[in-house]
């Protein structure tokens, strides 16, 4: 009954674990982790996961995720429509931009 939201009606919630910010912006630790989750995301959508390779490169003032992976699963990444690339694209940039970097995700053939 816990796991659904109910349980004894005077238990106190407890706060949620603040985060400590990072005092140097410029360690790449966020970025991994985004690069991170682009790759098992990417990996869990296509039929040969084995192929995809993400590549993480840092430009001038902003950061791209290169999505490398076979021909015939392309399609699968990018979705109908480009819907979900655009979803993924979406993603990274919003948790790019609690980092404080602007980040964008390409599609490689």
């Amino acid at each position: 009954m816990q796991m659904l939201g109910g349980g004894k009606k005077n238990s106190v919630a407890k706060p949620a674990a603040a985060v400590a910010p990072s005092g140097d912006r410029k360690t790449p630790t966020g970025v991994k982790d985004l690069g991170n989750f682009v790759d098992y995301v990417v990996r869990a959508l296509v039929d040969k996961p084995e192929s995809v390779k993400i590549q993480v490169d840092k430009l001038e003032n902003s950061t791209v995720i290169r999505i490398n992976c076979a021909k015939e699963d392309m399609g699968k990444v990018i979705g109908k429509n480009g819907k979900t690339i655009m979803a993924i694209r979406s993603l990274v940039s919003g948790a790019g931009g609690r980092l404080g970097q602007k980040l964008s995700v390409e599609v490689v053939e």
